[in-house]
């Protein structure tokens, strides 16, 4: 902004500055006066970290009911225990939204590998989520590595022909930050199917999007684009297994035959669960949002039961508290967030079609760690008056209120300009089990569970009282 200076004439000077200084008239701010919000900080803190169920109800989610994949028992089993769950807390208005889901059943799958004179050896393996199968027959075809866009664009036409692709594509260990790291390495060209079945390839394995140094597979989503011809089927495998099939590629030929019976079987609906308090001054709404549903080989404890049992604490409490909210709080556990994320787009349309006023939308999906802050994707006013509630966060370990990034699954609600907001939590373990059969409640820590739950419920109780 430039700068404007008016020079005053100096015979002037005397008398503006001789004049008395108008009185400010003071600030009208009804919620300082009427709540001291350390005080209020604290009863939520006390309330969720004395009697908090949240750890128990995750317990229930996960052992209990297990893989909660789309289009599938497990889901729909998921859906009764939230419903029940929400009643048993006192909530009165909980309702399904039916969202489009694909049905995709994985079936069997084998991945084997030989050299020139070697045997075929087993490789531990996961199809992508909505993966073309083989059919149920082997497909063998020679390994080709390629760890590079450079690398691929030098490959002639024809090159990779009838070849297997194989990515040995680390996250980057430099980058503190895991999530920025994963979605970097989930961006590129070099593990997308489509892109590699335009060279000629059949297959495409990929080392799997992790920060373990083991050998457990970690699932991802295929997309392919409306226009392919052919759609390859896509698997990733295990770090140790990556690491050393890109030992052998380098000094001799490797053959892999794989086996898949992965199929697509049209599409069904499943239902996004809505829950809410009616607001007692206004029927504007701030919405909390979880994924309900997980991957089918895993209980899907940290990827996101954490985030469905931390939404359904922010009620209890304020339940538990008699917390008279102005605004309604809305909690949405999404359907069909891991291959397809049809759920989200539902409620968008949802919330646009009734025109439904929303003040403020936060999202958690990282695994239930220890919490840090709040990632705010909204207005620069909008993000100053959070910054002026750091003090209030503070004495709870939370202070990162920089980052601008928020979660899929409420990502949609930016197009109707409505303020989002992310957990943060310290996410250095998250990608040891992300997307694979290690994301299982003995992972989860009760403790820092119930923190971030506490932190999820001041800030809501924060956007309520002065939004």
């Amino acid at each position: 902004m430039k700068k404007i200076f008016i020079i005053l004439p100096l015979f002037l000077s005397g008398f503006l500055f001789s004049q008395k200084k108008p009185q400010k008239k003071p600030v009208k701010n009804a919620t300082v006066a009427k709540f001291n919000y350390h005080d209020e900080f604290r009863k939520i803190s006390d309330e969720v970290m004395t009697n908090g169920t949240a750890y128990e109800n995750l317990g229930e989610l996960t052992k209990g009911i297990g893989p909660r994949f789309s289009a599938t028992p497990g889901y729909m089993k998921a859906v009764e225990w939230a419903e029940k769950k929400l009643k048993s807390i006192g909530i009165e208005m909980i309702w399904r939204m039916e969202a489009k889901a694909p049905v995709w059943i994985r079936g069997r799958e084998s991945l084997q590998i030989k050299t020139v004179n070697g045997d075929w050896k087993n490789i531990r393996m996961l199809s992508f989520g909505n993966s073309e199968g083989t059919g149920g027959k082997d497909l063998t075809g020679e390994i080709v590595l390629i760890n590079s866009t450079s690398e691929l664009n030098a490959m002639s036409v024809g090159q990779l022909k009838d070849k297997i692709v194989f990515v040995n594509l680390p996250m980057d260990p430099k980058i503190i930050n895991t999530n920025d790291s994963y979605l970097i390495t989930a961006k590129s060209k070099l593990i997308s199917a489509s892109v590699i079945a335009k060279t000629g390839a059949k297959a495409l394995i990929i080392r799997s999007l992790t920060t373990a140094m083991d050998d457990t597979p970690h699932a991802k989503m295929v997309y392919y684009e409306p226009d392919d011809k052919i759609r390859i089927p896509a698997l990733s495998i295990g770090v140790r297994s990556a690491d050393e099939l890109e030992k052998l590629l380098k000094s001799q030929k490797v053959t892999a035959k794989l086996n898949m019976t992965a199929q697509a079987k049209g599409d069904t609906t499943n239902p996004n669960i809505i829950a809410e308090i009616q607001g007692k001054k206004d029927s504007k709404v701030i919405v909390l949002g979880a994924q309900l549903d997980s991957w089918d080989f895993g209980e899907g404890a940290i990827d996101d039961g954490t985030g469905v049992a931390q939404c359904i604490e922010v009620l209890r409490t304020f339940k538990a508290l008699g917390i008279e909210n102005n605004h309604t709080i809305r909690v949405v556990f999404y359907a069909n967030s891991e291959n397809g994320g049809q759920g989200r787009e539902m409620y968008a349309a949802y919330v646009k079609k009734r025109e439904e006023k929303h003040v403020f939308a936060l999202g958690t999906d990282a695994g239930g760690y220890s919490p840090r802050g709040f990632s705010l994707d909204m207005s620069p006013q909008r993000r100053r008056q959070i910054f002026e509630w750091k003090n209030y966060f503070l004495p709870y370990g939370i202070y990162d209120f920089d980052q601008t990034e928020a979660i899929q699954d409420i990502s949609p609600l930016k197009k109707l300009d409505i303020p989002l907001a992310e957990l943060v939590v310290d996410t250095q373990r998250y990608f040891d089990y992300h997307h694979s059969e290690q994301d299982t409640f003995d992972k989860v820590n009760k403790r820092e569970l119930l923190l971030g739950a506490v932190a999820m419920t001041q800030m809501i109780f924060m956007i309520d009282k002065n939004w």
